[in-house]
């Protein structure tokens, strides 16, 4: 090949290069151009039906079409999952918590497709507050204190936790600490801080929002907040880090996936109008009512925090494979 061709042929392919650039910069300004339907694995009423809400108003406005909201509850977040995955549809997209999708490979080994790379991280919003409670009446105030409890007194205790992550991650830690405390199934985990109030259960782990009522009742204390540092809407509650239970992380971020193959440019784009829909006072101060304070992350940061999870999950399965 001539020194001529090869020049030929360079050009050639730097002008395809700018060209599939360009074009992806195209698409990127115009989406949407159609209804955007967020899909969410939850009802009417829950934490991320709430947060969607609060931003897709001004979604709205700045892309010039509706957002439409569409909870898909059940099957352990799968049907919601499966919704968008089959869509194949940039206009679908997944919004709800990184609980739902970074464990599904765990609980569900033959599921028809993979979340982590058949779903695309956009942003984050929020961050999901997991909290740990026992009964007043148990007289302990601390996580390590709990610990020393189930030790001294094994299998007269008991828990109740959220399904998906926050189970998998409780379960792994009973068994990795080789505590002999009994799990208590409940068909609805929000009814558990009833019992917990009564003594009926010894733990409930679950979200911060949905045992706030019974804990401002006095009948139970929270003993930890599951993440690496105290939240800015429970300031007095200790993390699991800093009660020394670093793999009892549980902080699900609440944010927006869409399926696989989105242009960065378009996902860095989406990002960007999503980060501003938060950076309203009013916005942040709803959302921390809910339990989740606003997270806001960009495409970068959102998939860093995801991939931290998912690598957790793997830890934690290894763990309990070698525990059986």
């Amino acid at each position: 090949m001539t020194k001529g061709w090869f020049r030929l042929i360079m050009i050639a392919a730097l002008a395809l290069a700018i060209h599939a650039v360009t074009a992806t910069a195209s698409l990127a300004q115009q989406w949407p151009t159609r209804p955007v339907r967020f899909v969410l694995p939850f009802g009417p009423g829950s934490g991320a039906d709430t947060a969607a809400r609060l931003i897709t108003d001004k979604l709205q406005k700045k892309w010039g079409q509706p957002v439409i909201i569409d909870g898909k509850p059940g099957g352990d977040g799968l049907l919601s999952l499966q919704a968008v995955v089959s869509a194949k549809d940039d206009h679908t997209l997944f919004f709800g918590p990184s609980s739902m999708f970074v464990v599904q490979r765990q609980l569900h080994p033959n599921i028809s497709f993979n979340p982590e790379t058949d779903l695309t991280p956009i942003a984050g919003i929020a961050q999901v507050q997991i909290a740990m409670a026992v009964p007043t009446s148990l007289g302990i105030s601390t996580l390590r204190e709990f610990v020393a409890l189930a030790r001294a007194k094994p299998k007269e205790t008991s828990y109740a936790v959220a399904p998906g992550f926050s189970e998998f991650v409780l379960d792994g830690f009973v068994k990795e600490n080789g505590l002999a405390i009994a799990k208590v199934p409940y068909r609805d985990i929000t009814k558990s801080p009833l019992d917990l109030g009564e003594n009926r259960i010894q733990l409930s782990m679950q979200s911060y929002a949905a045992m706030r009522s019974y804990a401002q009742t006095g009948k139970i204390k929270y003993i930890a907040i599951n993440a690496r540092e105290r939240s800015p809407i429970a300031p007095d509650i200790p993390s699991v880090v800093e009660s020394g239970y670093p793999s009892l992380l549980a902080s699900p971020v609440l944010g927006l996936l869409g399926p696989r193959g989105m242009p960065l440019e378009l996902r860095r784009r989406m990002a960007a109008d999503i980060l501003a829909a938060l950076d309203d006072k009013t916005t942040r101060e709803r959302l921390a009512l809910t339990g989740q304070p606003a997270t806001p992350l960009d495409v970068t940061a959102y998939t860093a925090a995801i991939n931290e999870q998912y690598a957790q999950v793997a830890h934690i399965a290894a763990v309990m494979a070698q525990k059986k």
